[in-house]
């Protein structure tokens, strides 16, 4: 019966060892879980933290983009603005160039006209000095005794 008893004997100490063996393993496994839970909480967390950084980021961006568009928008506008400003200014002045012109030879063919007028009032006059002129020195000439068509 010795036998029998120790049988029995080793046998709950085998049993009360692997029982006593499994629940160390349960509660290695259950920290190991646990740790698991732990670390898993805290990548979640860590992971909404730089989420939400990035979110903000985005925001920032999105937000400094619309503001670089609408200052484009701005200095597209203005510049079209000064474009037409240019192109209006340079529109009148060449009006204006134009007009001056028009004037300019209005001026100066009147001023033509009467100073050809003048002229053909003065010509007879001048006409008659001429030919009094090369009629004296004619003489003058031949009071010397030179042939006038020999010079």
């Amino acid at each position: 019966m010795r036998v029998l008893v120790s049988q029995g004997g080793w046998r709950a100490d085998v049993e009360a060892k692997s029982a006593h063996r499994r629940t160390v393993l349960e509660k290695e496994l259950l920290q190991d879980h646990l740790e698991m839970s732990r670390q898993c909480r805290a990548l979640q967390k860590e992971m909404e933290i730089h989420s939400r950084k990035l979110e903000e980021e985005v925001t920032g961006l999105r937000e400094q983009l619309e503001m670089c568009q609408r200052e484009a928008e701005a200095a597209r506008q203005e510049a079209e603005q000064a474009l037409g400003e240019r192109d209006q200014t340079l529109a009148q002045l060449q009006a204006h160039v134009a007009d001056m012109e028009a004037k300019y030879e209005e001026i100066l063919h009147g001023s033509l006209d009467r100073l050809l007028a003048k002229l053909r009032a003065v010509k007879p006059q001048w006409d008659g000095a001429v030919l009094r002129l090369h009629a004296k020195y004619k003489e003058q000439l031949h009071q010397f005794g030179l042939n006038p068509l020999d010079l």
